[in-house]
Order: structure tokens, then sequence, then C-alpha cells
């Protein structure tokens, strides 16, 4: 089967798999906190922890690898991609937390050979593909694995784990779709150049906050962003990656912003500080 071809049926089944969906109506007790590059953390209405990419020692986050350090409870650790600015402190989280892995099964088996990642805190109830759907806690959670453009290693000597600078690949990249219930939709974009399929990630189920990309060089810039928001049309657009890698990443808040307002979408502009929790 052609790589075209894989891609349209995944595409094809989560647009199958989102229609059976309940409605999730944003209900203002999901806290979401934003820690600079791709890093998020989510807690629901139950008090379920969610990290998202947590590369917490990025230049933009001045409390570094502390916050990581400082979480006692996590339930659940998502990873979109195998680089490092991504990967970050999963592993070291997973190990004193006993938090879950979601991701791409190649991933997963990459970040546990040579990320140091515990084999036992990841299952094939946990890691899936694009167009899978995985859910947690009885429904509380599904996570919808979408593609992303992107690519995908695992080094363990840029993880800080050992001494392997070898990169092993880490399987495709991917995005995340994050429902939550009587809480909001998420769709974490992972790192990603925007394309038409991602019209369908919304087409039977609305985004109520969509963490996109804008830094340009390594991903989408700006406008390609506003575009990406334009297809998906979520409720909200929060801006993220942007602002670490200086001066390659010259994409920023504002610039999206005005891309966004080009295409009468200004009203869907929802930056976030580094640090900051936003009640949806």
């Amino acid at each position: 089967m052609s790589g075209k071809r894989i891609f349209t049926c995944a595409i094809a089944f989560v647009i199958l798999s989102i229609a059976t969906w309940p409605a999730f109506a944003a209900a203002g007790h999901t806290e979401i906190t934003w820690y600079g590059q791709s890093a998020f953390k989510v807690v629901t209405p139950k008090g379920r922890v969610l990290l998202l990419d947590p590369w917490f020692a990025n230049p933009m986050n001045k409390e570094g690898k502390a916050t990581g350090d400082a979480l006692k409870t996590v339930d659940l650790i998502l990873v979109s991609h195998g680089h490092f600015d991504h990967v970050g402190q999963a592993a070291d989280i997973s190990r004193r937390t006993g938090a879950k892995l979601v991701a791409t099964l190649d991933l997963g088996e990459a970040m546990a050979r040579y990320g140091g990642f515990p084999h036992e805190n990841m299952s094939y109830q946990t890691l899936g593909n694009a167009g899978g759907i995985l859910t947690f806690f009885d429904e509380e959670i599904r996570v919808l694995l979408v593609p992303a453009v992107h690519s995908s290693h695992v080094s363990g000597k840029d993880l800080g784990v050992n001494t392997d600078d070898e990169t092993h690949w880490g399987g495709n990249p991917s995005g995340f779709v994050v429902a939550i219930k009587n809480g909001p939709t998420i769709y974490h974009t992972g790192d990603t150049d925007v394309f038409s399929d991602m019209a369908r990630v919304n087409q039977f189920g609305r985004i109520d906050v969509m963490l996109t990309c804008i830094g340009d060089h390594f991903t989408m810039g700006p406008e390609r962003a506003a575009e990406a928001v334009e297809l998906v049309k979520p409720r909200k657009a929060v801006p993220m990656h942007y602002g670490t890698f200086l001066p390659m990443m010259t994409g920023t808040p504002e610039m999206f912003q005005k891309a966004l307002t080009t295409r009468g979408l200004g009203a869907m502009y929802a930056p976030m500080q580094v640090g900051q929790a936003v009640n949806y």
C-alpha cells in the first residue's frame, strides 16, 4: 500500500472515530498550564494529570527542570515525537510517579530502548498509531493520535540518560486530540507543517483549544500556522514552539496574531504566558 493511501485511510478512520464521540463541551474545570516550547500540563475535572511534550528545561521556563522535579502525581505523559525538546523529562517523571506513556508504538519502543523510559510504564493499552483512539479511566480521557509532518528520532545522549550519541528512529511523528469528559477537546499539533487533512480533525467534533506550533524553521511559521487554524476552526488557538532556538526560530505570537486577523480569525487568538494556568 502506498504511503499516500495509508495516510488517507488513517484520516478516514479518524473521521469515523470522532463521529462516535460524545459531545464534550468545555465546562471551565480543566486547567491547562504552558511551560514554554510544547510543554503543557492538563488537569482534568476529576484531577487526572496529563503532561504533553514535557521539556520543562527549555530557555523560556525560568523554573527549568525543577518544574518536572516538583510534580508528585502524574497519570499520563503524551510525547508527540522523539526529539529531546519534546521527550524532555518524560523518563524521569515516569520513574518517580508511575505515569504511563502515550505515544506511537514505535516511539514507545525507541524511548524504552534508547531513551531510558521504564518499559513497565507503557503497553499496547497506551501506545497506538494514527487513527487509533486510546481510552483511559473509564473513558474520562480519550486520546486520538493524528498525523504530523515532521521527523522523529531518539538519542540517549541528547536526553541526558547515557552517552549514546547515535540517533535512533523514533517512528512517525504525531499530534494528539485529547477529549476530556465534562471538559474541552484539545488538539496538540506536535511539530508539524500545515497539511490539508487537518480540516478533517474537526469535521465531526469541535476543537475547543488548538495548541499550535508557530516558530518556523523546524515547523510551520505564523502564516502557515494561521492556515492550519483556518482548517481546524478551533474555538481558541494557543501559539507554542517559538522563542527557544534563536535566531533560527523567527516566528512570534505577534506575527501569528496578525496572520490570524488577516484571515478574519483574530477572535481565536489566545496566547499564554509561561507558567500561566488557564481554565477551560
